[in-house]
């Protein structure tokens, strides 16, 4: 049972699409068909059902999928045991990296870097769910979740207990207001982050409790693109209080966010009961020293 026809059945399954699953795993979608139609016929049954634009596991491919993922993070464990025979003399560390969250990890990539110089950090910029995945899938061995984590599925380490804070032009009627109540914002145009990104659940979900939908003018990962839409008055943006005090804030206006309080806090997660790689511990060893 080859593991790319693996990787290509778990990648369908979870996005429900043959033509989104290439995408992610950058071939063509001719590719992912044959795969798993190999897959298939190995096994002697369909695994999914397609429809037109569809596709959606069968029983059968209910059960593979569970099998399959354990299956992809355990070759995933080989390569990293093999690395820690070397010790941390070499190898490799694949780290996720939430949105925002560059400025909370460049100090602990800094740090482990002058104490392991012959590691190599692999970072995976994306959001929440696409780091839930690639820790599953064993592509990650360590990454940063918005909490609350699934603690039946993961183990973790709090690195930020945080919370949002309303980022306005400095021309805005919200200027002068030290605190704002989310409700008031209900006739803002907000700008949002990534569809896959998890903090825009927190974000809708806040507003949907004061009664609003938020009318969402633009969306980036990026915060020096979200900062210049801000600055030029495009909308309004719900960003970490922490993530906005390094910043040159005198074209702007910055409130705390009240009724109700939006947390933002990041955990430091890896997969509850798999195997750790040396230079995964020596990671965790930092944090603990570190305090």
């Amino acid at each position: 049972m080859e593991l790319r026809a693996l990787r290509a059945f778990v990648e369908v399954a979870r996005s429900g699409s043959f033509t989104l699953a290439a995408e992610h795993l950058a071939v063509t979608q001719p590719t992912i068909s044959k795969l798993i139609a190999r897959l298939e016929d190995e096994l002697g049954q369909p695994l999914f059902q397609r429809h037109r634009r569809q596709a959606e596991l069968t029983d059968g491919g209910r059960v593979v999928l569970s099998y399959a993922e354990n299956m992809l993070a355990n070759a995933a464990n080989i390569r990293r045991a093999l690395d820690e025979l070397a010790g941390l003399q070499k190898g490799d560390l694949r780290i996720g990296i939430p949105p925002l969250g560059p400025r909370l990890f460049v100090p602990l990539l800094g740090d482990f870097k002058l104490r392991h110089p012959d590691i190599e950090l692999k970072l995976f910029e994306d959001g929440s769910h696409a780091i839930v995945t690639a820790l599953i899938d064993g592509q990650l061995e360590l990454g940063g979740l918005l909490a609350p984590v699934d603690e039946a599925r993961f183990e973790y380490r709090g690195l930020v207990d945080d919370r949002l804070a309303l980022l306005a032009p400095a021309s805005s009627c919200w200027a002068k207001r030290d605190e704002v109540r989310l409700g008031e914002l209900a006739e803002e145009p907000f700008i949002l982050f990534p569809p896959a990104y998890a903090i825009n659940e927190r974000i809708e979900q806040a507003c949907q409790q004061c009664g609003f939908a938020p009318e969402v003018v633009g969306r980036s990962g990026q915060i020096g693109l979200i900062l210049e839409m801000v600055r030029y008055g495009v909308g309004i943006c719900l960003l970490p209080s922490s993530q906005l005090g390094p910043l040159d804030l005198s074209e702007f206006s910055v409130s705390t966010l009240t009724d109700p309080v939006i947390p933002w806090r990041i955990e430091l997660a890896w997969l509850r009961g798999s195997y750790l790689s040396a230079a995964a511990k020596a990671w965790l060893a930092m944090l603990d020293s570190a305090g």
